[in-house]
């Protein structure tokens, strides 16, 4: 059977119950080279030196969710509240990882419609964007605004389709901003494929993970265990010239059979041969 034709990534979401370093034993013990890092995992006192042994170990880090990423405010990240204190703690997490990370993508969000005004999040999101741009300009690295699914509105996004996300995208106007396609998120999204294919070379980061009806807004399974056709959008991403990885994105929290209750090492080698199955079963 071929491999999908993608580095095989893993967010640190994925294995939650982990420590950063324990993240960095079991990835490399299982032979993956690249990661998503998880800001949230980093810890503060320590993070100048867990970010190079992980760079030691041979993890590359080519995406990264920082702490606040979010334009407005929203349930996940709440604080700080003003839009000059996001930027600057985004401002904080690309300084502290960028040096380790070279050309990583930066993923972030809209935040929710601020009392239902959806222009209100779309222009703070352009205006906030065109500042993250120039922190990431002067870094190398790029950002990558995430549309999340319709289960997120109101928490943690204003848009859930890729044609608004493009929009956007177009409306901040800065090479180093494009796309997050997260497949749990914009498998739905009746116009999906053509949308990719006016995306073009904006889709920088793709994640995946597979659907049941969520019980939570964390409710995600594993590659090849749900409704999501993976393989018919791995291509399609593929189709459009993305090369960059495909990052295992698995959020599991608040329900009864929770994967982070699994074998978490299982986990990581169960995805990775149903990413490849998905490629070549297409």
């Amino acid at each position: 059977m071929s491999s999908m034709p993608f580095d095989y990534s893993v967010n640190q979401f994925t294995t939650t119950p982990w420590s950063f370093e324990q993240d960095v034993a079991h990835y490399t013990e299982a032979g993956i080279g690249v990661i998503e890092l998880c800001q949230d995992k980093l810890d503060a006192d320590r993070s100048k030196e867990q970010l190079p042994a992980a760079v030691a170990a041979g993890l590359s880090i080519q995406s990264v969710q920082p702490s606040v990423r979010t334009m407005v405010p929203s349930a996940g990240q709440p604080e700080p509240k003003e839009l000059p204190q996001r930027i600057e703690e985004f401002r904080r997490c690309v300084e502290l990882v960028a040096p380790f990370a070279p050309g990583a993508v930066f993923v972030t969000n809209t935040g929710p419609a601020p009392q239902g005004d959806m222009a209100e999040a779309i222009a703070r999101t352009v205006s906030g964007h065109r500042e993250l741009a120039a922190i990431a300009a002067d870094h190398d690295v790029r950002i990558a605004l995430e549309p999340l699914n319709p289960v997120s509105l109101n928490q943690e996004s204003a848009i859930w389709t890729l044609r608004q996300g493009l929009d956007i995208v177009s409306e901040i106007d800065r090479d180093n901003v494009g796309i997050c396609f997260d497949t749990w998120n914009l498998w739905q999204d009746g116009h999906v494929l053509d949308s990719l294919r006016a995306a073009g070379d904006r889709i920088f980061l793709l994640q995946v993970s597979d659907w049941r009806t969520p019980r939570s807004g964390a409710d995600r399974r594993s590659v090849g265990t749900g409704a999501i056709p993976t393989g018919k959008l791995l291509h399609a991403v593929y189709d459009i010239g993305y090369r960059g990885p495909c990052v295992l994105e698995i959020l599991s929290q608040g329900v009864p059979d929770s994967v982070y209750d699994t074998d978490l090492d299982e986990l990581l080698h169960t995805n990775r041969a149903a990413l490849d199955k998905s490629w070549h079963n297409d």
